[in-house]
């Protein structure tokens, strides 16, 4: 947290800029690289995950997701859920004594006076959106670590801002009793539905396709979902889109192959768009980093992960920019993310490579490992 008063500037070797598991695999990366570093958060440590809903479990196996060479272990051997995977995380902080400047914002990123750094604006992440600067933080390099599913992703129809739509999953138990639409069809979706009739609700499927994708459902989810649906207890509106949202109704319009419009009123207490999300590009737009197809992928060097920018580096699934239904970057195929950044920064500051050949030459064959098992068996 900053203080109020504060706008004295530090000077560091690099600032991160997010406390993903990504951005904490850089920062003990840097440790390991003696690179004095700055890390920032605009939430709590690991935030994405820190919003998934409780007991929420992840599609990677612990292995895939483990981070800076800390095994991730369940009491079952089963994959993580949202809970264990931040328990998981604060340990890793703790472990390597990594201070993390967490509810911090990164208002600003812009040449200093000499045009050789960068000036980074930090606010407090209570203060009000556009409110000055209260410190900067000096440095050649920053990371940008910011993950790709920053906001919700928007139907753009009337009545989409009303208070009974969400865009996230929150506590099943609020559900209870009540009847609940959800908009999407994939794996968010779904297991939401699975879920909320598991906690009591009345539970209403919107998908625009006519039928929920063959190859990207969850294993142990599918069965279920459908068992759900053929029995009744989960209804379910294929070949549907939202028209309007009303207080208590949605009107949906389906459009089946071969048949005509059809509009159809859902009674509701609760809307939930679970459609994706979306890449907040404000710090790639703010310094000028060139920006590639439709998702908006940031140029970089793929040796490096430094950007057309000098000095500004990309990691994690922030290369991925906003990605669509078929996600191509996950936590598990980054995790070599860190050391090159690391070794670029490293060769400047201290004109040496980040450790020795033999350190380097094992943890070379680690990823490579790791990326052919995920190549032969991909689980995202």
């Amino acid at each position: 947290m900053l203080k109020n008063d504060s706008k004295c500037t530090l000077r560091r070797d690099a600032v991160i800029v997010g406390a993903g598991p990504i951005g904490i695999e850089t920062a003990v990366a840097f440790q390991a690289a003696m690179i004095d570093f700055q890390i920032v958060e605009a939430g709590s440590i690991g935030h994405t995950v820190s919003w998934w809903a409780p007991q929420t479990r992840w599609f990677s196996s612990n292995d895939r997701i483990s981070i800076a060479g800390v095994p991730l272990c369940t009491i079952d051997q089963a994959k993580a859920s949202r809970e264990e995977y931040l328990n998981y995380l604060r340990s890793v902080v703790d472990q390597f004594g990594v201070a993390i400047s967490t509810f911090t914002r990164v208002s600003t990123i812009k040449p200093s006076p000499d045009g050789n750094e960068w000036m980074v604006g930090l606010v407090s992440g209570h203060a009000e959106a556009g409110g000055p600067v209260q410190q900067y933080i000096l440095t050649p390099h920053v990371i940008l670590a910011t993950g790709g599913t920053d906001h919700p992703n928007l139907l753009g129809v009337p009545g989409e801002d009303l208070p009974l739509v969400d865009g996230y999953l929150r506590e099943t138990h609020r559900y209870h009793g009540r009847r609940v639409l959800i908009v999407g069809g994939r794996n968010s979706a779904v297991e939401a539905a699975i879920r909320l009739h598991r906690a009591g609700a009345k539970v209403t499927l919107s998908y625009h396709r006519e039928s929920f994708p063959s190859d990207s459902i969850k294993y142990w989810l599918r069965p279920e979902i459908d068992g759900l649906i053929r029995s009744g207890a989960v209804e379910a509106i294929f070949d549907s889109k939202v028209v309007e949202i009303m207080p208590g109704q949605v009107k949906l319009c389906q459009v089946a192959p071969g048949q005509p419009d059809r509009m159809i009123d859902v009674v509701v207490d609760d809307v939930l768009t679970l459609i994706g999300y979306r890449q907040d590009k404000t710090l790639f737009n703010q310094l000028g980093i060139p920006l590639d197809s439709d998702a908006g992928r940031p140029v970089f060097n793929p040796e490096t992960m430094e950007t057309p920018v000098a000095g500004i580096y990309v990691a994690g699934t922030a290369v991925g920019g906003t990605q669509s239904s078929k996600y191509q970057i996950f936590l598990e195929n980054c995790h070599d993310h860190p050391a090159k950044i690391a070794r670029h920064i490293a060769s400047q500051e201290h004109g040496v490579s980040n450790g020795s050949a033999s350190s380097q030459a094992e943890k070379s064959e680690a990823a490579a490992s790791l990326a052919c098992q995920i190549e032969i068996s991909p689980e995202s």
